[in-house]
């Protein structure tokens, strides 16, 4: 192996964060998605670890900067969507040579939503980190993957199969690549996503890693629960694959009218959660899951503070605070 990828809860330098800034993507929910953004921002900043807000422009930049305050650095770069998890670059350790970003081909998740700018942002991002960066000769988003440290990673079937990403691969050359680029050696295959996740079932939306062996995943709310068969497979294949399961309460139930007065099911999921040097961001909705599901997870995480933010207009976009978000490891 000559360069692995870190576990999320390893010391971090700085927190990319995206700021929202189309309003066409944000079906009305365009200036409650940026005040949450700011607010996420906001604590990771205040927590001690610095958090780079990526804005698209200066006027945007300046919006952002009243929202913040002056504890945030703000960085104008051009981008598409704010889901920086997918589009900037995933930081690895390079035997011999330490910190490199692997940059992966980006095609709009499947080609649903293509916007100028997010092919080039992960560059982007690691020039101005000064990163020496490589490109792999495939498709693969940030949040379709997580680790543990030890070579152990886990995904989703219904993503990083999708024909939509690369169909002339098969899961053993899927596998062998994650290995190449990732330092990933063993991988436990999931089924599904969450129900109308438009990324085709990010696991970071699902299943989370939270120590070594260890991975947290929802636990159904109730009868009703649109996600309750997909949680129950899950946490049968992790069990069978040997893990230890923390279990998560759900949201449950949420759904949105969309533009077009559609009742819609949202994937909103308390998993996508942010891990930062001092701070573990989880995103709530209002439910009665809200308490609970940040207790839990703070449950995982002892040396750090656990708090719970509003997620609502974000939820709207189409992802959370870990989708909009990307670490830059501290390398010793």
């Amino acid at each position: 192996m000559t360069q692995m990828m870190p576990p999320e809860w390893s010391p971090q330098q700085w927190l990319w964060i995206g700021f929202p800034h189309l309003a066409d993507e944000w079906q009305g929910f365009l200036a409650p998605a940026q005040s949450e953004i700011a607010a996420f921002a906001r604590a990771v900043a205040e927590s001690g670890q610095p958090a780079r807000l990526v804005c698209p422009d200066e006027d945007h930049a300046r919006l952002a900067r009243g929202l913040t305050g002056d504890a945030v650095d703000i960085r104008v770069h051009r981008y598409g969507d704010i889901w920086l998890r997918d589009t900037g670059p995933l930081v690895v350790r390079e035997a011999g040579s330490g910190a490199k970003a692997q940059l992966f081909g980006f095609n709009g998740w499947g080609g649903k939503y293509v916007m100028p700018g997010d092919t080039e942002i992960g560059a982007t991002l690691a020039d101005e980190a000064a990163l020496p960066s490589a490109r792999a000769d495939w498709v693969l988003e940030g949040g379709a993957i997580d680790v543990d440290g030890t070579g152990l990673g886990v995904t989703t079937e219904q993503c990083l199969l999708n024909p939509n990403r690369n169909p002339h691969l098969s899961r053993q050359e899927i596998e062998a690549r994650l290995h190449r680029d990732l330092g990933i050696e063993r991988l436990l295959w999931l089924g599904d996503g969450l129900i109308n996740d438009h990324t085709d079932g990010h696991v970071d939306n699902l299943a989370r890693f939270v120590a070594p062996g260890t991975l947290a995943l929802p636990v159904a709310a109730g009868h009703d629960d649109p996600n309750a068969a997909i949680y129950a497979d899950a946490r049968q294949r992790a069990e069978a694959f040997g893990l230890k399961v923390i279990p998560i309460p759900s949201p449950g139930l949420v759904e949105r009218t969309d533009a077009e007065g559609e009742v819609k099911v949202q994937p909103a999921s308390h998993m996508n959660f942010a891990i930062t040097s001092h701070l573990v961001v989880v995103p709530v909705y209002g439910g009665a899951s809200d308490g609970p599901a940040v207790d839990a997870i703070a449950a995982c995480f002892p040396n750090r503070r656990t708090i719970g933010l509003r997620a609502d207009a974000v939820l709207a976009g189409g992802g959370s605070f870990h989708c909009a978000s990307q670490q830059m490891p501290q390398f010793d």
